[in-house]
């Protein structure tokens, strides 16, 4: 079979996803949107997230226009061209996910009027859609290039398009959603003692609209480039092989449309059985696709290629595992059902400062599992097939995204009903249903911020693999203080992006906070009932402090690389990478996994346990809480970015590096 008829694979794979996202939307866009106090809830949010977005689409325009004139001057047209495109897909993925996510949230608390299924489908399909839509035009938009050009280097440009898009998106959502919670919680539960989602806490609705930009939005462009980075990298090292029939340029494009195949087949395993089995339903879902990828890719790698694929199959399953088993590491360590989590909640007894110092070394032991795993990864699918091994597991890793990224995108959904059903009074079983979704929904989440982290390290090496090849180094040479400067100036880049991060988000609450606390003071009918909030100002605040706060980190991920790259050299600027994807790596680990538990102990200590709500140990709990909201939700995933970043941005200006050495 030639090389132009396997390409029909990915090509018709990205097409059904799509396909099957447009046939989601319909499903959900026909679903009862609900009393008139649901939509008017809806439609704020709706609004309040499509303000944002389009505000930052406008700063990102001329981002975008910026580096694709520096790009077609200093590097090259297609280059350029294939920025454009990858920039493009990569918006318009997290554009249309966030959208439907928006209409879905009053949806699903409506539909748990009837059942907690009707709510667990509308709130999947609406991830689903997210997850389908990122798979498929990150695919499409490779798939197409590969076919004009023929030369997978300059796909980089595409990769550089979504990781730039990615960042913005990451950390502008991050800082907005965890503006809002953060002003919401410790003025709303803490000053004035009223619920979560209580509809007198003018912040909620930020809060609600930022779970959407942030948590729906910003992780699809996140793993859009996690998905389009790992394709192209082991396009990149497969490009010179003879071997495996001149196949191993294409084999990643095909296993990615494989898993698209196997993603779409495990979404419709996604339906509850029982009452309460939620949890496991997504799980099937996801192990389905896992076993039908495990399987299938073992007969599509041996036909393409022969017998000795059987070790490029090898390394394809390792990744595939290793996704499994970063997940698993990551619900064990945040769940509220299992120890670790129900630790920090007893440490909250003695207060937030033992909660804190709790949570904070969960943090630090729950990187042993991920490291171990990705190292086993590594060695595996080396011995198995070389370098290209490496690169290929992080495609297996990212094979099944489709349906990963729709149970992860399906927590905001079901967090944003929970708050919904409880703000429209639709009653306490209505509120009961969607919050048993909403914990499911946290359990995905943590586990869908794992599986980013562990596929962004996978990703980040692969890329570093190719940028060694690129420029010709063997070897990096740890006795050169060139090479030294550039590991410690690596490794310090998550620190530093970490800190302007958080200070951001630091920042922006302190404006949220004051303005809950104005609000409260100069209108006594909203904490009565009696006035309604000015939630369009809570909206405002979060907005203006994302946008503003996001492009000093956006730009110095771009501008470090670049300058090390001509001042200290490719060497320098190897090291420089190895640094960055160490300490990034294990800091997101350690912050998505310790905010994770200080969010689960709350909630377990709100299911009645250890006190229960308005107590001590409930306050002291808020407060880790509140510390781990930027840990979890902005610092920590943002970092998956950058690592990748930092990677593709050497990789594109590779080529100017060289004439200075």
């Amino acid at each position: 079979m030639s090389e132009l008829i396997w390409l029909y694979i990915p090509w018709v794979s990205g097409i059904l996803a799509l396909v099957f996202a447009v046939i989601l939307m319909l499903y959900i866009k026909k679903k009862d949107s609900g009393p008139e106090k649901v939509q008017e809830i809806t439609h704020l949010i709706h609004r309040g997230a499509l303000t944002y977005l389009n505000k930052q689409y406008k700063i990102l325009t001329c981002f975008v226009i910026i580096v694709f004139i520096v790009l077609y001057l200093g590097i090259g047209q297609n280059t350029a061209i294939a920025f454009l495109l990858g920039a493009l897909f990569s918006a318009v993925a997290g554009n249309i996910g966030m959208r439907i996510a928006t209409i879905a949230n009053g949806k699903t608390a409506t539909a748990c009027q009837k059942s907690m299924n009707k709510g667990l489908r509308v709130a999947f399909s609406s991830g689903a859609v997210m997850g389908m839509t990122v798979v498929g035009l990150g695919l499409l938009g490779i798939s197409a290039l590969y076919v004009i050009f023929g030369d997978p280097h300059i796909i980089y440009g595409f990769g550089f398009g979504a990781s730039g898009i990615a960042l913005f998106a990451r950390v502008g959502g991050g800082i907005y959603t965890k503006a809002a919670d953060v002003g919401a919680d410790l003025v709303g539960k803490m000053e004035e003692g009223i619920p979560e989602d209580d509809p007198r806490n003018p912040a909620t609705i930020a809060d609600n609209v930022g779970d959407n930009v942030g948590d729906v939005a910003g992780m699809g462009a996140d793993l859009f480039e996690s998905y389009v980075d790992a394709i192209i990298a082991a396009m990149a090292i497969g490009a010179p092989l003879a071997m495996f029939g001149g196949y191993a340029v294409i084999l990643p494009m095909i296993l990615a449309g494989l898993g698209i195949l196997v993603s779409i087949a495990g979404s419709f395993f996604v339906k509850a059985q029982r009452k309460r089995d939620a949890e496991k339903t997504l799980n099937r879902g996801v192990f389905v696709a896992a076993g039908l990828m495990f399987i299938l890719s073992y007969f599509l790698i041996t036909s393409l290629i022969g017998s000795e694929g059987v070790n490029i199959w090898y390394a394809t399953v390792s990744g595939l595992i290793a996704g499994i088993i970063v997940g698993a590491s990551t619900e064990y360590f945040t769940s509220e059902k299992n120890r670790p989590a129900r630790e920090v909640a007893e440490a909250s007894k003695t207060g937030p400062a033992t909660n804190i110092i709790t949570g904070f070394a969960l943090g630090m032991e729950s990187a042993i599992i991920p490291v171990l795993a990705i190292c086993a990864t590594i060695i595996i699918s080396y011995e198995m097939a070389g370098l290209y091994g490496i690169a290929i597991a992080a495609v297996g890793m990212l094979s099944t995204l489709g349906i990963t990224l729709a149970s992860d995108t399906y927590g905001p959904v079901a967090d944003n009903a929970a708050g919904i059903a409880e703000m429209a009074d639709l009653g306490i079983k209505v509120r009961e249903k969607a919050e048993s979704l909403d914990a499911v929904g946290n359990t995905t989440a943590a586990i869908g911020k794992g599986f980013a982290i562990g596929s962004a390290a996978l990703t980040a090496v692969a890329l570093f693999i190719v940028y060694g090849q690129m420029v010709g180094l063997q070897a990096i040479d740890l006795m050169k203080p060139y090479v030294v400067a550039g590991l410690f100036i690596g490794g310090l880049m998550p620190f530093v992006f970490s800190s302007l991060t958080m200070n951001a988000v630091g920042k922006a609450a302190i404006e949220m906070v004051n303005e809950v606390r104005r609000q409260f003071r100069i209108k006594k009918g909203i904490l009565e009932g009696t006035t309604k909030p000015d939630y369009a100002r809570c909206i405002e605040i979060s907005t203006h402090s994302a946008l503003r706060q996001m492009i000093i980190p956006g730009i110095l991920a771009i501008v470090v690389p670049i300058a090390v790259g001509f001042v200290l050299g490719v060497e320098a600027l190897g090291g420089l990478l190895a640094g960055g994807i160490v300490t990034g790596f294990l800091l997101a680990l350690l912050m998505a996994n310790a905010g994770g538990a200080w969010d689960n102990a709350k909630k377990y200590i709100e299911s009645g346990k250890d006190g229960g709500k308005g107590s001590a140990t409930h306050k002291a709990s808020i407060v880790g809480d509140t510390v781990g909201d930027p840990f979890k939700d902005t610092s920590g995933p943002s970092l998956n970015i950058l690592i990748k970043l930092m990677s593709i941005v050497s990789l594109v200006f590779a080529p100017l590096f060289l004439l200075f050495v």
